[in-house]
């Protein structure tokens, strides 16, 4: 039997998976991605993540899964940014203080200057957040931008992992655990 925090795990992760196969999922390919392969098909993450319905899903399906001890949720800019904002805001709605922040994937050289951009410093408790991965590449490269800057990073999250478990092993090489809340498999679609 369920309990009832198992049963909204649940419901939360199948309703980003729907939000994303309706609204995100492109099967018209070819589609050349960040990694430089090409597949038949594409995730659009961001018609999920910038759509009112669906960051409130994301953020729910994400909060779920995230490790208690998190203090604060990001990534590589752009992607991992309003997956950040909305599971700090359904943090902030079960009463737990959550805090966001990004990497830039530059550093500025005006206004307060770096890469690190929100109310976090040294030894805060983070995970690091992915909308699709292919290898891990952008997800690891904030990892690692993160830990110079003396982060601690708890957990990895993606909404899908298409990497067929290489962006898991690029992780496991830094002591990080990898959660994927979707694959190719629960979208309908071959890796």
């Amino acid at each position: 039997m369920l309990t009832r925090h198992q049963y909204d795990d649940v419901v939360a992760r199948d309703a980003l998976v729907e939000h994303l196969k309706t609204h995100a999922l492109r099967t018209d390919g070819p589609f050349t991605l960040r990694s430089g392969a090409v597949s038949s098909w594409y995730l659009d993450a961001r018609q999920t993540t910038f759509d009112g319905q669906g960051a409130w899903v994301v953020g729910r399906a994400v909060y779920e899964v995230l490790a208690p001890e998190v203090e604060a949720v990001g990534g590589m800019t752009m992607g991992a940014d309003p997956i950040a904002i909305a599971t700090a805001m359904v943090a902030a709605e079960a009463g737990r203080a959550l805090r966001a922040f990004s990497i830039r994937k530059t550093a500025k050289d005006h206004g307060t200057g770096g890469r690190l951009v929100g109310p976090i410093g040294t030894g805060a408790k983070v995970a690091i957040l992915e909308d699709t991965t292919t290898t891990g590449g952008a997800a690891v490269e904030a990892a690692r931008h993160a830990l110079e800057e003396g982060l601690v990073i708890v957990q990895a999250i993606a909404l899908v992992d298409r990497s067929d478990g290489l962006a898991a092993s690029n992780f496991a090489v830094l002591g990080i655990p990898h959660v994927a809340l979707a694959t190719p498999f629960d979208l309908g679609v071959d890796a």
